[in-house]
């Protein structure tokens, strides 16, 4: 049984989604899942404006009372944010690369730097002392960040998510054996819901 999850360690809604993801992948514990890197926003070097910021930090209070994660609003008065999630998306990339398995480690830690910690993810300081936090080696991880292969499987990621339709995070599907793929969702849902579509495909295959 094959998954493959889309998804961006800075989405907020992707944070508010992980025990729901969580609760439903432990009912398949032999499923293999991939994690695809959406990329929310591209590369940037300028200070997210003012009226994005409060946009944001208003998303975050809508997902706090809809789910059941907390974040700690006092990121947006101890950073300077910018609307830039690729390099945190190429983080998820070379961990993987690392150790296998250590996508959903690293977008953990990514999110927990980010709407825990209040510290700015889209810093390669920040994101190097993600991955030595779940147990790679900081110098092999910078070596990778900022490399033209891990920037050509970024593209790949990007591509993917185009070819499956993906407008939106968090973005979960179903891949048959014929390797068809099914979404269970294309945005935020909970476990309940997951469930239920997941066993709508399976009678219908």
């Amino acid at each position: 049984m094959r998954f493959v999850y889309v998804m961006d360690p800075m989405c907020a809604w992707c944070y508010g989604f992980q025990p729901e993801l969580e609760a439903f992948l432990s009912q398949h514990p032999s499923a293999q899942i991939e994690w695809i890197m959406g990329g929310l926003a591209p590369d940037n070097t300028e200070p997210m404006a003012q009226n994005l910021r409060e946009t944001i930090a208003s998303y975050w209070h809508q997902i706090e009372q809809r789910t059941q994660v907390s974040f700690n609003h006092d990121y947006w008065h101890q950073n300077t944010p910018y609307r830039s999630t690729y390099q945190a998306c190429r983080a998820v990339i070379v961990a993987q690369n690392m150790r296998e398995n250590s996508a959903e480690a690293m977008s953990k830690a990514i999110q927990a730097a980010y709407y825990q910690q209040a510290t700015n993810p889209s810093l390669d300081a920040t994101l190097a002392a993600c991955a030595v936090s779940i147990g790679l080696d900081e110098a092999s991880f910078l070596s990778s960040l900022n490399s033209p292969d891990t920037e050509n499987q970024l593209q790949q990621h990007l591509a993917l998510t185009r070819q499956l339709q993906v407008s939106g995070f968090p973005a979960l599907f179903y891949v048959n054996e014929e390797n068809h793929a099914f979404a269970l969702t294309l945005g935020y849902c909970q476990e309940e819901e997951l469930t239920a579509r997941f066993n709508q495909i399976l009678k219908a295959q």
